[in-house]
């Protein structure tokens, strides 16, 4: 097949979305099939040129990524990168490109594509691509609504709140929540923005973090204890792994500097416990109406009380990212795991035709 890896884009996880891309090209190329890795900001080429030559050129080489760095990119001078420094998002002949492939496979994540923006316009191209629906990647993508839907279909969350940057609450007395806390994004992923406040002196500088990013973020207690992840697949839970990072929280750098997190899969967990998850897990995808695949994240309390912190409707692919690893413990390899997606998206797509 003819297959576009879409990667890199305008987000807060753009060296993600490059480490992604660059691993499943890789996959896919050594499935044999004829692919292209596509930054889609910067595009490839000039407007004009034969989409067929650059298809051909581009299958026979590939963007370099150096890896993921411990910080998020500084958008400002990769948009200064730009040769035609076009406002459109979508850089030269990406359209056209992603047009004349038998399916994209999106290694994109962050905003303008976790949030249902690109499957939206490519459904309006008819474009195919791997991964949920618009609709379905817009609403997880948006914690504060996907925590709602949880909640209402019996799946427990951490309490918390909302809060705009127009209505922000300085005081954190006046939050009704207790210490310790997580502030963070409402729409972000990586753990971009995100910070674990223990005293009322952390809270002003977590706020300021927070809504430098956007403009309405979420405040949560504190979950004390173990973090798990679980990837679904076809509406079918892997096996639970457990992250365990040696210094902090799961965040930015400790999910993506190798060696920095203990990863265990399947986690040590008793099997009442573990299967729960599991259900949990899918009833989540249910609720979002995510197919094809996703993970979804969990914390265990000292009580053995499970809290969903949120769902990934696409998920990183690199050479610390979760789901490979649950993939490889049912002796699913790397790249198979690539080509079993793009066959269930493209079954899902012929489907609806």
């Amino acid at each position: 097949m003819r297959i576009v890896v879409l990667t890199g884009g305008l987000s807060t996880e753009r060296d993600v979305s490059l480490a992604t891309g660059s691993m499943v090209n890789e996959a896919l190329r050594r499935k044999g099939h004829q692919t292209m890795l596509l930054d889609v900001f910067m595009g490839c080429g000039r407007t004009g040129d034969n989409p067929e030559e650059l298809f051909a050129a581009g299958s026979k080489t590939s963007l370099q990524v150096t890896g993921v760095p411990d910080t998020a990119p500084d958008l400002e001078k990769v948009k200064a990168m730009r040769e035609d420094q076009s406002g459109c998002f979508f850089g030269p002949n990406v359209i056209e490109l992603c047009r004349m492939a038998d399916i994209v496979f999106l290694a994109l994540h962050g905003e303008n594509v976790e949030d249902g923006r690109i499957q939206a316009a490519f459904d309006l191209f008819g474009i195919r691509y791997t991964g949920s629906n618009y609709v379905s990647s817009a609403i997880a993508m948006n914690k504060k609504l996907s925590k709602c839907l949880f909640s209402a279909s019996g799946i427990p969350v951490p309490d918390g709140i909302s809060m705009k940057k127009s209505a922000r609450i300085s005081n954190f007395a006046q939050t009704g929540l207790s210490l310790p806390c997580i502030v963070k994004p409402c729409r972000g992923g990586s753990s971009v923005g995100i910070s674990l406040v223990r005293t009322p002196e952390e809270y002003e500088a977590a706020l300021d973090e927070a809504f430098r990013l956007e403009t309405e973020i979420l405040l949560e207690n504190y979950i004390e204890g173990r973090e798990f992840s679980i990837a679904v697949i076809e509406s079918r839970a892997l096996p639970v792994i457990e992250i365990a990072p040696l210094e902090g929280f799961y965040d930015y750098k400790n999910k993506y500097k190798a060696g920095s997190t203990i990863e265990t899969c399947p986690a040590d967990l008793p099997p009442a416990i573990a299967s729960q998850m599991q259900e949990y897990a899918v009833a989540v995808t249910k609720v979002l109406e995510l197919d094809t695949y996703a993970r979804v994240d969990f914390m265990l309390d000292a009580q053995n009380r499970i809290f969903c912190l949120e769902a990934n409707t696409l998920p990183g692919m690199t050479p610390t990212s979760l789901i490979p690893q649950e993939a490889q413990a049912i002796g699913m390899g790397f790249d198979d795991l690539c080509e079993k997606i793009i066959h269930i998206s493209l079954d899902k797509t012929q489907h609806k035709e």
